[in-house]
């Protein structure tokens, strides 16, 4: 649906575009999306690990958590825009701020979880730490990839070991041809990839 309402709104037809965005927003998505991430999901299972590094206090973490902009430019062209824990295609931020402008009351983007639209949420990428940024992990493009909202906030600040999950970095990155809806934006602020 929601390469349809790009395509819609590409086109001029924005009526077409606003009702998909509306579709879009479906309680089901919203509903798995709240399962999976924070403390109180059932499938986040925490073991103990011996030697996991702990949580370092602010003081000693690497200062700046997120990567740059070339970083993160550099995470999407090795990345492709799908998640690479689970292969979900992924939005970045921009594109669903461009379209949050054009069609408000569509795609709402409020302070919580529930005032945010479901399927923007869902699909929103994330840059994030193999070795979590809170456990002493860089901004090494070694130490990252690109993530689902999902699978991000649902392992938290735990190492791969600790909630069970294999390394991404072992398979290749999923390939299609989603573009994350870079088309959207004005070409001056796409990632051209």
């Amino acid at each position: 649906m929601l390469r349809q309402a790009a395509s819609a709104h590409l086109s001029g037809l924005t009526k077409e575009a606003e009702q998909l965005l509306r579709e879009s927003n479906s309680a089901a998505v919203r509903q798995w999306l709240d399962s999976i991430w924070g403390k109180s999901s059932p499938y986040v299972q925490v073991r103990s690990v011996h030697d996991a590094p702990g949580n370092l206090s602010t003081s000693g973490r690497v200062e700046s958590r997120m990567p740059t902009s070339q970083g993160k430019r550099l995470l999407l062209k090795r990345d492709g825009f799908h998640c690479r824990f689970c292969g979900l295609p992924l939005i970045r931020q921009e594109v669903r701020s461009h379209l949050h402008r054009c069609y408000p009351d569509a795609l709402p983007w409020g302070r919580t979880n529930l005032s945010q639209h479901a399927a923007f949420q869902a699909l929103w990428v994330q840059y994030d730490h193999i070795l979590p940024h809170a456990r002493g992990g860089s901004n090494d493009l070694q130490n990252m990839v690109i993530a689902c909202a999902a699978c991000n906030f649902g392992r938290m600040n735990y190492t791969l070991e600790e909630v069970g999950i294999a390394d991404p970095r072992l398979h290749s990155p999923f390939e299609s041809d989603w573009n994350g809806l870079e088309d959207v934006l004005p070409e001056t602020r796409q990632i051209i990839l």
